[in-house]
């Protein structure tokens, strides 16, 4: 057991630094679960949080927030009973345009992709005792999404509390064009593919994202509410994978296609 294990103090803004170096440079860390014995999940959205500030200090800016964890084979998995949540910043957003997006693999160090559903928040929510109804009611579209989850843990060697310190995994979104159509439908059934030169690599349904894409929603709105902060109006919220996550790399291309929507294309340049 490290030093740090043994009862030293973490400090959260240095360790924020650490990931943030890692983000930077593209050089992963060891797991902080391990080297620094991080085990408290407040202290670990404490680590998220300064580095979501430095970021900010910087001129990032943060456009929503990404739900992870949200399949019961994923918190099996981790030992874990509830979701994550990190910040999507916007550096990290790569908009779609004709159907088409493309993601910079320069800057990720071990990235996979996964097909989820976009919501976008249209009036205040905020917790507790917000209702999957209540979070269906205050979005005002969706959209098929891309995100891509990357980790600068070393090897994915992840526990809960360092995915948590690590912005739940981001790397980056796109998303498809906005639906209010899909407000109206059972976001439960909503299947997805996700092809990669003309295989089929994963599939997926809106229920793998705690049964409904929506209890997601509600669920960060009640967790935030329990750190001071809401969802607000133009918020993007990521949905969790609606199946399995699939390795990328520079030069893949992927074929999202979901519930009637059109096509969206994912290229890794």
């Amino acid at each position: 057991m490290s030093e740090r294990a043994a009862g030293t103090a973490i400090d959260a803004e240095a360790l924020a630094r650490r990931l943030d170096e890692a983000w930077e440079n593209r050089k992963p860390v060891a797991p902080l679960s391990e080297s620094e014995g991080l085990e408290d999940l407040e202290k670990a959205y404490e680590i998220q949080t300064s580095w979501s500030e430095l970021r900010l200090s910087r001129g990032e800016r943060i456009v929503g927030r990404k739900i992870g964890l949200t399949s019961l084979a994923m918190q099996e998995q981790l030992g874990v009973s509830e979701p994550d949540y990190g910040s999507l910043w916007e550096s990290r957003y790569f908009p779609a345009q004709g159907g088409r997006a493309e993601i910079p693999a320069e800057p990720l160090l071990q990235p996979f992709l996964e097909g989820e559903l976009a919501f976008l928040i249209g009036r205040p929510l905020s917790g507790p005792g917000v209702t999957l109804q209540q979070a269906l009611a205050a979005t005002d579209a969706l959209a098929v999404a891309v995100e891509v989850v990357d980790s600068r843990i070393e090897d994915w060697n992840i526990k809960l509390p360092d995915t948590i310190a690590d912005n739940a995994s981001y790397g980056g979104f796109t998303t498809g064009p906005w639906s209010r159509s899909l407000r109206e439908a059972d976001l439960r059934t909503v299947g997805m593919l996700i092809n990669q030169s003309g295989s089929r690599v994963a599939e997926g349904l809106g229920a793998a994202s705690l049964g409904h894409p929506a209890r997601a929603v509600a669920w960060l709105a009640n967790k935030l509410a329990s750190f001071g902060t809401s969802l607000e109006p133009g918020d993007i919220v990521l949905s969790g994978s609606l199946g399995r996550a699939v390795p990328a790399q520079q030069g893949d291309v992927f074929v999202l296609e979901a519930h009637g929507q059109p096509p969206l294309t994912v290229s890794f340049a």
